[in-house]
């Protein structure tokens, strides 16, 4: 197990951010190739209870993940022979209807979260609110009210390992609360810690399209307590997920069609992103093969290459029945179940680049046919490896219990998950979703480097037709349709998801559902200008075409939703005011100035429009960097939003803190009282606020130019997000969604982990 590792920049940043073993103070402990090492040795391990070789297995699981052919899912790369031996990313547990239950999720959620695992609940067993609660004599505050505690328990616990907890929150459409849960997200500040999905069944289905009413039924008693219009609710799940992309949903019999183990339970719900149903206390151990990589022959005519894949998957499915034996779940009912199923998740990366290497274009029927041919051949061999080892190795426990008339080792095999990170490290396209676009601004220090897509790059070369200019008109472009000097064959193929229509993401969906155990998560995007009823029509189609599910964004709808008064046809958001966005370029000034604790270093900033943030540092001394820091984001958002400075500044000044008050040489009183002080200064000091960020603008823009032409411009590394006005938290990069989630492909940081 040696070699060079081949990884991009980008992979190799994120790795060291994300990955790669650190000791207390945070220095490096590994390389790339030691982590793949690490990884290998250590999942290799469980072949010798089967009297296999440890040796051979290690060799072939380093070979897979080193040269970026299949890689596990992030909780495996990070946790495999480290502090964390849990392997799994996501789980399912129950929330029964009592108190005991209800707070039994809790802290069993929290402890998923701990150690890096995101939790998918079913809240439809719990009694709707106002009614009746036998025990107290009182009434029920309803599903919606314990979901906010859910989030509340997220919120506390997500920073406690590498991975943020996320969740997702399912109800059946017929329970008496599904008004309020459609419409549980529309504030945007609310339930920040989850998707949520309507789960609809096949009498709802029907119900709609014969435009009748279907029963509501109590979870509690199992009795009917009124009814609804099916169209009225399918409008309504419509509505909302057109303003900001939720709710998804779910076909909940249709799920369950597809039960291996029908006897030990519904599946009531699924993973955060929707592509893994779940019995309750099942994890999903999931990994993906880098389908770039399985093509042979010249780029833009090469074929699929079905010996390489047939190997790629046998490994891949051996290092996942292994994964399970491997990993220490955080609760016995967990490894009960998943030791009794031992379900694994085989799924696919690089499609996209796939397809261009092929010469495909997304959106074409021979795309989904290719779709269809690769699913159906990973998930035959997929089932003949699982076959195989259940000769070797034993079937799973609760093989007697399932639909099988031959025994496999695991109970599913193949899943389409989002692969945000693991992509990234791979040097490839998300799961199966299109390019989101070409070139992409990257900030490495105080430079910023633009990144081109490997393929585009590769043929723009060898055709003659990349040049700097071009890869500045095509920076921040989502689409190249409209470029003429790129030629028309390329164009073709290089499309992203902003020019493809939405039944194409439903089309590829449905392709590769068909040959998936599991489920497929993916996100149909849409423009911003699409309106409900283009949603509506792809809600419609994905049942039509036999999806389990699906999840839409539309461009812009978060965030930026906004209502015009007739009085004053003044923008706002339904929360309020809208804020104006930070600009590329800022300009201003850094005081240094005493406070109780020490040092503090107030910037402020200022574009075309006045003050437009504000973030301060401590010194040695230390201080209260954390209020500081607050007291900064929300300024700077309140300066954005268009509230005069005379506002900040009256708020800021004059709070007291005692430790400045023992030091005479201290003459602030506090640390907002000496940034109000520092904002007055830097408003007497410029005009209203402004500086020439014009002038500054221009300049830095010739010097990047300089710049990119002294390097040659031609930084090669993934697609990326442009045009997309969601912002990474970590390092303020666009994001794109990704196989319903969010990710950043700038730094890696992923909503879904």
């Amino acid at each position: 197990m040696s070699g060079e590792v081949e990884l991009t920049d980008n992979a190799r940043q994120i790795l060291k951010s994300r990955y790669l073993k650190k000791n207390t103070e945070g220095e490096l402990l590994e390389t790339p190739q030691e982590m793949f090492q690490r990884v290998a040795k250590n999942i290799a391990s469980a072949s010798a209870s089967y009297d296999e070789s440890e040796e051979e297995a290690a060799r072939e699981f380093y070979q897979v993940m080193s040269s970026l052919e299949f890689l596990p899912n992030s909780p495996t790369l990070m946790n495999a022979d480290n502090d964390l031996q849990q392997l799994s990313a996501c789980f399912v547990l129950p929330v029964e209807d009592s108190m005991e239950g209800i707070f039994d999720a809790i802290k069993n959620s929290a402890l998923i979260h701990k150690s890096g695992g995101g939790t998918g609940f079913s809240f439809s067993r719990l009694r709707p609110k106002n009614d009746r609660v036998k025990s107290t004599g009182g009434v029920a505050s309803g599903p919606v009210s314990f979901m906010k505690i859910f989030d509340e328990a997220t919120n506390t616990v997500k920073q406690g390992g590498k991975r943020r907890g996320a969740n997702m929150g399912v109800m059946r459409v017929d329970h008496p609360d599904i008004r309020n849960f459609i419409t549980c997200k529309e504030d945007e500040n609310i339930l920040n810690n989850f998707n949520i999905s309507v789960a609809l069944t096949e009498e709802f289905m029907t119900a709609l399209k014969n435009e009748e009413d279907y029963p509501l039924i109590n979870p509690r008693t199992g009795e009917e307590t009124g009814r609804e219009s099916a169209r009225e609710i399918f409008n309504l799940i419509v509505k909302m997920a057109h303003k900001n992309g939720e709710p998804g949903i779910i076909f909940l019999d249709r799920i369950n069609a597809d039960n291996p183990t029908p006897e030990l339970g519904e599946i009531e719900s699924t993973n955060p992103c929707g592509e893994q149903p779940l019995l309750p206390f099942e994890a999903c151990n999931l990994g993906s093969i880098n389908l770039s990589k399985m093509v042979r022959g010249e780029t833009g005519r090469a074929e699929i290459d079905f010996a390489k894949l047939k190997k790629t998957v046998q490994i891949a499915v051996r290092f996942l029945d292994n994964v399970i034996d491997m990993s220490e779940f955080p609760l016995p009912e967990i490894t009960e179940m998943v030791q009794g199923n031992r379900k694994i998740g085989l799924g696919v990366m690089g499609y996209s680049d796939m397809l261009i290497k092929m010469g495909l274009a997304y959106n074409s029927q021979e795309a989904v046919r290719t779709a269809e041919k690769v699913m159906k051949f990973i998930q035959q061999e997929a089932r003949e490896e699982s076959h195989r080892l259940a000769k070797r190795r034993g079937p799973f426990p609760n093989y007697p219990e399932s639909i099988y008339d031959r025994p496999y080792r695991n109970a599913t095999t193949t899943t389409i998950a989002p692969t945000g990170s693991i992509s990234i490290i791979a040097g490839t396209s998300s799961g199966i979703e299109p390019l989101f676009a070409l070139s992409y601004e990257r900030n490495v220090l105080d430079d910023t480097l633009l990144e081109v897509h490997p393929i585009f790059a590769e043929l723009g070369e060898k055709r003659g037709f990349l040049t700097r200019e071009l890869l500045e008109k095509i920076s921040g472009e989502s689409s190249i349709q409209n470029i003429e000097e790129i030629p028309r064959d390329i164009r073709d193929i290089f499309v992203t998801s902003h020019d493809i229509k939405p039944e194409w993401h439903i089309k590829t969906q449905a392709a590769f559902q068909k040959y998936v155990d599991n489920a497929v998560s993916k996100t149909v995007n849409f423009p911003n200008e699409a309106d409900e009823e283009d949603v509506r029509e792809v809600y419609e189609l994905a049942y039509e075409l036999g999806c389990k599910g699906v999840t839409i964004y539309r461009d812009g709808s978060r965030s930026r939703q906004v209502l015009t008064t007739d009085s004053s046809k003044e923008k706002k958001s339904r929360q309020g005011i809208t804020k104006r966005p930070r600009p590329t370029v800022t300009v201003g000034t850094t005081e240094k100035t005493l406070i109780g604790c020490g040092k503090l270093y107030i910037t402020i900033n200022s574009d075309q429009e006045g003050i437009c943030e504000v973030f301060t540092t401590t010194g040695k001394g230390g201080g209260c960097h954390a209020q500081s820091e607050a007291i900064s984001r929300l300024a700077s958002l309140v300066l954005r939003s268009g509230i005069a400075i005379e506002e900040v500044t009256s708020q800021l000044k004059g709070i007291r803190c005692e430790a400045a008050m023992i030091r005479s040489e201290v003459k602030n009183l506090s640390c907002p009282d000496a940034i109000g002080r520092a904002l007055e200064v830097f408003q007497e000091n410029s005009e209203n606020g402004r500086i020439d960020a014009a002038r500054i603008q221009h300049e830095s823009e010739v010097v990047k130019k300089k710049a990119l032409q002294a390097a040659r411009g031609l930084e090669i590394n993934n697609p990326g997000t442009t045009g997309e006005l969601r912002t990474c938290p970590e390092c303020s990069q666009a994001l794109e969604s990704d196989g319903g989630c969010v990710v950043c492909r700038s730094c890696g940081w992923s909503r879904c982990g």
